[in-house]
């Protein structure tokens, strides 16, 4: 999972250093304001995998009937999200503070970006029902051959062809139909069971929500409280980059490169968390409270350790990491002044990555939800008014702050839960 995980913001971070060696930073700026919308729009929907997981984790069958309720429901918000976003890219371009010159770049990425929206949500079910049945080959086929093919594309279209923004856009619209069809041979090869048993199910009159609503409610209950939670959380780092997009487009590529970089710690640490999802649903769905403990225990430890060793090679990888984004000296001085925030991170978010997992894998989304609630509105942002005249430190100190209440929050949860030995 660690290995699927690294690949995707190993995406992100190659479109940086592509679009950090050209000659203007309006390229990079404008494709990290694009990048910040769609990654906004998109895992809004991030519910349809962290759900699937959850549910198929727990169910005493194949998950075939909570896969195609997954599928059924991300094609439909697919269409919905290409059709509504379009008209409004102009509007939320200008809400990020974009410069006069980085504005095409973002209103071009966007555009193109969009496209592939119904097959990148669809994806995200998938890639749900993978990790649920704890497959850990498929994403990890999937997300490598994905964003291979899009790292390759960027170099072909953006310093081959000189196509910039739109052609990192076009690479990632190619990434996300490679993504599809691939996870759907994958299933067909690895679990051809449930594939058949979803035809099977898709022409089932009991299947659809007018003639057996309990399930689906349930999926839109667990959904509701994961989206309105992802929707916080990106509005946070949506938010981050809009205040560092008005403060000028060297702090905006530097804050760009920096949350590249966070990105990339996230992930990989979110491997041990998506595992945690599989194995705590497969014990809750045993009801054994002994194989609970032993996995949140486990993955705990393990978790710590790995941040203990990003930290130590962030530290120590100070001098050669940040000129691997960008050759431009404003943009690299501008980042270095700030690369204590980012290896200060990594010890502090463990734990809301790591929690999550144990949350999202026994059904308590409601307690997800709550705590994103108060780290954004009750920490996020009232310490960014307070500090909004220390510029750029006072961005970063916020978003720092808001890590240490997600942490802090769900081990609160998690320790009352405990306690009482509510978790199943």
């Amino acid at each position: 999972m660690i290995l699927s995980n690294i690949t995707v913001p190993l995406l992100g971070a190659v479109d940086t250093a592509v679009l950090g060696h050209l000659p203007s930073p309006e390229y990079l700026s404008g494709v990290a304001i694009g990048a910040s919308v769609i990654s906004m729009l998109l895992w809004a929907f991030g519910f349809l995998r962290m759900g699937t997981t959850g549910l198929v984790a727990r169910a005493d069958d194949s998950g075939a009937r909570w896969l195609l309720r997954s599928l059924c429901l991300a094609g439909v918000l697919g269409i919905l999200l290409l059709l509504l976003a379009s008209p409004l890219l102009p509007l939320i371009t200008r809400w990020m503070n974009a410069s006069a010159e980085a504005a095409p770049h973002a209103s071009d990425y966007l555009q193109i970006r969009l496209l592939s929206a119904p097959f990148a949500l669809a994806n995200f079910a998938l890639l749900g029902f993978f990790i649920g049945r704890q497959d850990s080959r498929g994403p990890l086929a999937i997300l490598v051959t994905a964003n291979l093919l899009n790292i390759l594309l960027d170099l072909l279209l953006i310093l081959g062809l000189g196509m910039g923004a739109r052609g990192a856009a076009w690479a990632s619209v190619c990434a996300d139909l490679c993504s599809i069809a691939l996870g759907w041979w994958l299933l067909g090869r690895r679990h051809g069971d449930t594939r058949r048993e979803m035809a099977v199910v898709f022409q089932a009159p009991d299947f659809w929500p007018w003639r057996s609503a309990a399930p689906w409610r349930e999926l839109l209950h667990i959904n509701s409280d994961l989206f309105f939670r992802t929707c916080l959380l990106l509005f946070t780092l949506t938010f981050f980059t809009a205040q560092g997009a008005a403060l000028g487009d060297t702090v905006l590529a530097a804050n760009a490169i920096l949350l590249q970089l966070l990105m990339m710690t996230s992930y990989a640490l979110d491997g041990f968390a998506h595992a945690t999802e599989s194995l705590v649903g497969r014990a809750v769905g045993r009801g054994s409270t002994a194989q609970f403990r032993r996995t949140t225990t486990a993955a705990g430890v393990w978790a710590l350790g790995s941040a203990l060793l990003i930290t130590l090679v962030l530290i120590s990888g100070r001098a050669w990491i940040l000129p691997l984004f960008t050759s431009i000296p404003a943009v690299l001085n501008a980042a270095d002044a700030f690369y204590p925030w980012l290896c200060a991170l990594p010890l502090i978010a463990v734990w809301s990555y790591q929690l999550d997992g144990v949350f999202i894998g026994a059904g308590k989304s409601r307690q997800m939800r709550d705590t994103m609630f108060i780290a954004t509105v009750m920490v996020f942002l009232p310490c960014w008014w307070i500090t909004r005249h220390f510029d750029n430190a006072g961005i970063w100190l916020s978003l720092f702050l808001w890590f240490v209440a997600r942490s802090a929050g769900l081990m609160v949860y998690f320790y009352n839960y405990t306690k009482n030995n509510n978790w199943l």
